[in-house]
């Protein structure tokens, strides 16, 4: 028997015209985190008052970092999941970005919320793919078009180039002599409201010439690639980015290639997959992209629990089922899984929980039942149907993954360069207290200083460069045997097949060793990468905590803080669809052509040669280079900061009491450094 009593509540429920308020409630496991910036803040703030122009500047371009961290969520998801409804909820704007979208469009929207930014402060930028990217889609339709070249899929090739040709004639309607002089533009705005969103994401049907069409809907979508929003929300704790991609499942792969970037960008991915669904073979595509980033990196938000009919018992089969799919197909089968409704979420912060159908309602009573619990605190109706929905639960794992994650690699990175600000500060201080007669010296000459700093560069740099192509030699050659390999091994099957079943019975085989073997060889580049790169920065510190000691007369114990090697992104491209990962009567055409053994074997290793080469070239190249300049450039940022410092103390070698009084504040900078160091050893001890 139902709570009728319950139900009649959900009914009664105000009618207020925006429950914004609801955005605060998941996000206090941020708490410690914000607790720890506003300590480093405080920090800066304290050395950024510094008379001494090179610390004050130094700390001032720290605050900037740490004012400028913005944490990036990227959606992914299922057709039809409500993945876009969702980003509307977890931003305050039910209706803000059009949820029933056209399958062609491929465009990313980043939303920015900025919690103190003002409301007048809202805008919006709108980037056009450039000239090569659509020539890519016209010439050659895209991924798709370019696969089923290679397989000599004549028929698909038809549809492909139909459906590109369609597409471009629509545009140029659309847009008409504009349409070319377009294409790697930007279009900026003050401000944004859904009509204008529309224009840019939203695919209409029909559209007229500029004096005689009636909406605008969609003008511009055809040529987007992204779009970002930036917004005020008083109520979320921090800067945050939620990104929302177009997916895997588009007809030229645009979709998959532009969600690769947005998602190896991020640190954080929530794949959103529809109740009805749960995970099927449909959707390998994207279980093969989550399969390349870590578990803990991952959260699954299984929405529209609003259209069971037990979700009490329901979801516990739901959430086995997804576990075991992706258990088989080595997905992260320990990601955290959030059950919601996005469709709950908008109906609370709009207030028309009367709006609700008799089921959703009924359902939502049913969830009610399984998980609220008694407690001292009476939430209003619309706060029981916020917390129903999942996207408390949502914010409370976005907020753990922030804390231990970015936001604390963040922290501890800018932390260690305060740290070196203070510790420069109390070299030089040390050295004024040195000398009996109140005028040091500075016990290194500015040729001799320079000399040592360009020594430690140049060495630390060319030993990082040295280290980098040695790591690299052996991980393209891990690589090159794993494409060989499989290459090797799928023709050999394939002729096996051949003798075995002959030319009528259609032979298949699944790249995932291929992929393995990709993973294997990039997470071990990685490693060795990390390892390199953390004992090379360790060592550079170390020089330049010589110098100090040399410049200053300090004693063995004096440390100056190495910065921290940066996270090496994870492999999403490994997961880019195939020509094997498509099942299809494509294929069976393209076996039904070949005539001989030899041909059947030749044809399919130059196919699968030319599909798995970008993947490997990707691997070599793109990721590598990523990790080696973000190495070369954490180095570089280090040794100019150090050397500023030195080079500012020095030339106040000569100071006394008073002049150094004057440079770094106060009679009272030794208590006011010692309260620094106090607050960044317990950031470190928190960090640790």
């Amino acid at each position: 028997m139902k709570d009728e009593s319950g139900l009649s509540a959900l009914h009664s429920a105000a009618t207020d015209a925006s429950n914004v308020h609801l955005l605060k409630i998941g996000f206090e496991g941020l708490e410690g985190f914000l607790a720890k910036t506003n300590d480093l803040d405080s920090v800066l703030r304290d050395l950024s008052e510094m008379d001494d122009a090179n610390t004050r500047k130094s700390a001032i371009a720290l605050q900037k970092q740490l004012h400028a961290l913005e944490p990036s969520v990227t959606m992914v998801g299922q057709v039809k999941s409500g993945k876009t409804s969702l980003v509307n909820a977890m931003v305050g704007y039910p209706n803000l970005l059009p949820a029933d979208v056209n399958p062609w469009t491929s465009v990313v929207t980043s939303l920015h919320i900025d919690p103190t930014a003002s409301k007048s402060s809202n805008r919006a930028k709108f980037k056009f793919f450039d000239q090569d990217e659509w020539s890519r889609l016209i010439e050659k339709g895209g991924r798709m078009g370019e696969l089923a070249s290679r397989a000599g899929a004549d028929e698909e090739l038809e549809k492909v180039k139909q459906q590109v040709e369609e597409m471009r004639e629509k545009s140029r309607t659309r847009l008409g002599r504009r349409f070319e002089l377009l294409l790697g533009q930007e279009h900026d705005y003050d401000s944004f409201d859904e009509e204008l969103i529309k224009r840019y994401v939203c695919l209409g049907d029909d559209f007229g010439d500029d004096d005689t069409s009636t909406s605008t809907d969609g003008r511009f979508a055809d040529i987007t690639k992204s779009a970002d929003l930036f917004m005020q929300r008083a109520e979320v704790p921090l800067k945050l980015c939620i990104r929302d991609t177009p997916g895997v499942n588009d007809t030229f792969m645009m979709r998959e290639q532009i969600t690769i970037r947005a998602i190896r960008d991020s640190r954080i991915c929530v794949v959103v997959l529809s109740a009805h669904q749960a995970l099927s073979t449909v959707d390998m595509a994207l279980i093969r992209l989550i399969s390349n980033i870590k578990s803990r990196e991952v959260i699954i938000f299984v929405n529209r629990i609003d259209e069971l009919s037990d979700p009490a018992t329901q979801i516990d089969e739901i959430e086995q089922s997804i576990r075991e799919t992706l258990r088989t197909h080595n997905g992260p089968a320990d990601a955290q899984i959030i059950f919601g409704s996005a469709y709950w979420a908008g109906n609370a912060l709009s207030a028309t929980l009367n709006c609700l159908s008799p089921d959703s309602a009924q359902s939502l009573l049913n969830w009610a039942e399984k998980t609220l619990h008694a407690s001292k605190k009476i939430d209003t109706p619309q706060e029981l149907v916020w917390k129903l929905s999942g996207i408390p639960s949502l914010y409370a794992a976005l907020s753990e993954r922030i804390s231990e994650g970015i936001g604390q690699d963040a922290i501890e990175k800018i932390a260690r360069c305060a740290s070196n600000l203070a510790k420069g500060i109390e070299a030089a201080s040390h050295r004024l207290a040195s000398c009996p007669d109140g005028a040091p010296t500075f016990c290194m000459d500015k040729q001799t200083l320079l000399s040592e700093l360009e020594r430690i560069e140049t060495r630390s740099l060319r030993k990082l460069e040295t280290d980098f192509e040695t790591l690299v030699s052996s991980y393209h050659s891990r690589l090159e045997r794993s494409h060989k390999s499989f290459l090797e091994r799928a023709t050999a099957s394939l002729v096996m097949h051949l003798e075995k079943y002959g030319e009528d019975v259609i032979w298949t085989y699944e790249p995932t060793g291929l992929r393995l073997l990709l993973r294997s060889a990039y997470q071990i580049f990685g490693a060795n990468t990390q390892k390199m790169t953390k004992d090379l920065f360790d060592s550079a510190a170390r020089d330049i905590s010589e110098i100090y000691k040399q410049a200053f007369g300090l004693e063995d114990n004096f440390e100056i803080e190495a910065p921290v090697p940066s996270r090496v992104p994870p492999p999403i491209v490994i997961g880019q669809t195939i020509a094997l990962d498509i099942k299809g009567n494509w294929w069976k055409n393209w076996w039904q052509r070949k005539r001989g053994y030899q041909a059947y074997a030749a044809n399919f290793n130059e196919m699968i040669m030319a599909e798995t080469d970008p993947i490997v070239r990707d691997l070599k190249v793109t990721q590598v280079a990523s990790v080696q300049n973000d190495a070369t450039s954490t180095l570089k940022q280090f040794l100019a900061e150090q050397r500023s410092t030195l080079l500012g103390f020095g030339e106040h070698g000569g100071c006394n009491q008073e002049d150094f009084d004057g440079i770094f504040g106060s009679p009272e900078t030794e208590g006011r450094l010692n309260a620094m160091k106090n607050t960044i050893a317990n950031l470190a001890r928190d960090a640790a």
